[in-house]
C-alpha cells in the first residue's frame, strides 16, 4: 500500500478550505420555530470535497470544528465553544464529519462525475441529518417526527440548491486546481 504524505500545497489547501468554512460557517439564518438555523457550513463542505477530496476535505472540516470548539466564533451566528457542540445543534456539527467523508469519497471514487457527486452529497446529507436529528430529539425531548420538522424538512430545498451549486462551481475550481498542480 502506497504511503501518502501531505505536501506543502496539500497543507495549504487544507488551511485555505478550513478558512473558507470559518467564513461561511457563522453565516446563518435563524428560523423562529427551531433552534436549528439555516447554515452555510454544509455548502462549504460540499464545495471543499469537490475541490480537494475526502481526506483533505475531512481534515479541513476537523480543523474548523476544533477552532470552534476552542471558542472561536466560527459556528452559526458567530458562536463557538464546547457548549455549542453539546447543545441541540451539536449533532449536526459532528454529523458534518460524515458529510465530508461520504460525499468526498463519492467525489474521488467517481473522478468527480457530477451525478455520482450529487448522490454522494445526498447520502452524506442524509447521514448528517440522521445523526443531528437524533441528537436534537434527545436534547430537546422531541419525537423523531418532531425532530424531522425542526431539523430536516425545512432545509431540504436549500440543501438541494447548495448541492447543485457546489457541484457546478466546485467542478470548475477542481479542474483549475488540478491544472495548476500539474504546471507546478
Amino acid at each position: 500500500m502506497k504511503k501518502q504524505n501531505f505536501q506543502t500545497k496539500d497543507l495549504t489547501m487544507i488551511g485555505l478550505m478550513a478558512a473558507l468554512t470559518c467564513i461561511l460557517g457563522p453565516l446563518s439564518i435563524t428560523l423562529p420555530f427551531t433552534p436549528v438555523p439555516i447554515s452555510f457550513t454544509n455548502l462549504a463542505i460540499y464545495f471543499i470535497v469537490m475541490v480537494i477530496g475526502w481526506k483533505k476535505g475531512t481534515i479541513s472540516y476537523l480543523v474548523y470544528l476544533l477552532l470552534g470548539a476552542a471558542g472561536l466564533p466560527v459556528f452559526s451566528a458567530f458562536s463557538g465553544g464546547v457548549a455549542k457542540l453539546a447543545g441541540p445543534t451539536g449533532g449536526y456539527l459532528i454529523g458534518f464529519i460524515f458529510l465530508a467523508l461520504i460525499s468526498g469519497f463519492f467525489v474521488e471514487k467517481s473522478h468527480a462525475n457530477p451525478i455520482m457527486c450529487v448522490i454522494g452529497m445526498v447520502l452524506g446529507t442524509a447521514v448528517t441529518y440522521l445523526f443531528g436529528t437524533v441528537w436534537l430529539c434527545q436534547q430537546m425531548h422531541l419525537t423523531f417526527v418532531q425532530g424531522l420538522y425542526a431539523g430536516v424538512i425545512p432545509y431540504l430545498p436549500g440543501d438541494a440548491v447548495k448541492i447543485v451549486a457546489a457541484v457546478v462551481v466546485g467542478s470548475a475550481v477542481r479542474k483549475s486546481v488540478q491544472k495548476m498542480a500539474m504546471a507546478a
